[in-house]
């Protein structure tokens, strides 16, 4: 009886090894992927007007000072749940108002605090903007942000 591993036994290994790995990298690969376009997505309410703020939110790089479920820079708000925040379950027309004054309003010129920039949006754009908002406040963000001010 061989006291060690063969050099043919190693090689067995090594191939079912990677081979069982690649199959199984591949199987959660393909999983995600069907979570993601099945389950996770809400594409009901994911509308051209919720992909048109997307863009909005991209082409403003509002991703430089906020975050949005936890992804960007943390320089200014938290803005996943900006739609609650601003009462839109319970009056959708009052938050639209609010966010779009918000913004509208910006920069507030108030020493010592952080400014945020005027953006010149049309009307479709900051209505879009918002559908974004609120579309991104329905996503099972699993309790985030830990804290309602964003």
């Amino acid at each position: 009886m061989a006291e060690g591993l063969t050099r043919s036994a190693a090689r067995n290994i090594f191939y079912g090894g990677s081979l069982f790995f690649f199959l199984l990298f591949t199987a959660l690969t393909v999983h995600s992927h069907w979570y993601m376009v099945n389950d996770s997505t809400d594409s009901a309410g994911l509308t051209e007007s919720v992909k048109h703020g997307k863009e909005v939110w991209e082409e403003n790089m509002c991703i430089n000072c906020h975050t949005i479920l936890g992804e960007g820079a943390y320089f200014a708000p938290e803005l996943s749940n900006v739609w609650e925040r601003y009462g839109g379950h319970e009056s959708p027309e009052a938050a639209r108002s609010g966010i779009e004054a918000w913004i509208r309003a910006q920069p507030l010129d108030i020493p010592g605090r952080r400014q945020m920039p005027a953006y010149d949006l049309s009307d479709e754009e900051m209505q879009s903007l918002i559908d974004f908002f609120e579309w991104t406040d329905g996503i099972n963000a699993q309790d985030w942000p830990p804290h309602s001010a964003g």
